[in-house]
C-alpha cells in the first residue's frame, strides 16, 4: 500500500465526519451500534432458535408421546394427590424449619422475643399444622423483610395473623406478634 494513502486517511476521515453534521454522526453511530448488536446478541441466538424450532416440529409430529413430567402436563387422580402431599415437608423436619425462621430473623435484624409453638393434628387429615406465635421487635422495614424472607425460605408456611404495636408516633421501633402456620406431611417418606 501507498504510504501517502495511509498518512492521509485520518485527515480525510475527520473531514468526512465534519461534513456529516450532528444528525449524520448520530445516524452513523446508530448504524455501527446496530451492526455490533446484531453480531453480539442476535446472531448467536440463531443456533438456539433452530434447535428449538426442530424440537417444536418433532413435538407436533408426535403429540401422543408424553415426556417425563414436562411443564404444563396435567396429572390426575391419585398421582395428583401424591404430588400435592409430596410438596409439604415431613412432620419430623420442624426443627430444621424453625432454625431457618430464626436465621431469617437474624439476617433482617429482627429480634424474636420468645415464641409459642403448638402442633395441631386433625383427625382424618394427612397434614399437621404447626402453629407458631412469634413476638418480634424491629423497625417496620425489618419486620416486613423478615416476613417476606420467612415465607420465601419456608415455602410450606403461611402467615395467619399479624398484630403491630408502636409505643409512640415518634418511635421507629415496633413490636409485632406474628402467627405462622407450618404445614407438615404425616405420611411415609
Amino acid at each position: 500500500m501507498d504510504r501517502n494513502l495511509l498518512r492521509n486517511a485520518w485527515p480525510r476521515l475527520r473531514w468526512q465526519t465534519a461534513r456529516l453534521g450532528a444528525a449524520g454522526k448520530i445516524g452513523f453511530g446508530l448504524c455501527v451500534f446496530s451492526a455490533v448488536f446484531f453480531f453480539v446478541a442476535v446472531s448467536p441466538r440463531y443456533a438456539e432458535s433452530s434447535i428449538l424450532m426442530a424440537k417444536a416440529e418433532e413435538m407436533k409430529a408426535h403429540p401422543q408421546e408424553k415426556t417425563a413430567r414436562a411443564p404444563g402436563v396435567k396429572i390426575q387422580g391419585d398421582e395428583a394427590l401424591q404430588a400435592f402431599y409430596a410438596f409439604f415437608p415431613h412432620i419430623d423436619s420442624s426443627p430444621f424449619w424453625i432454625r431457618e425462621l430464626v436465621q431469617a430473623a437474624a439476617a433482617t435484624g429482627v429480634e424474636i422475643n420468645g415464641s409459642d409453638y403448638r402442633m395441631v393434628r386433625e383427625k382424618g387429615w394427612k397434614l399437621a399444622r404447626y402453629e407458631m406465635i412469634l413476638p418480634v421487635r424491629g423497625k417496620y422495614p425489618q419486620v416486613r423483610a423478615f416476613i417476606a424472607d420467612a415465607l420465601r425460605v419456608v415455602p410450606a408456611m403461611a402467615l395467619v395473623d399479624i398484630g403491630i404495636k408502636r409505643e409512640g408516633v415518634e418511635s421507629e421501633w415496633l413490636e409485632a406478634s406474628l402467627k405462622f402456620n407450618l404445614y407438615l406431611h404425616e405420611g411415609k417418606r
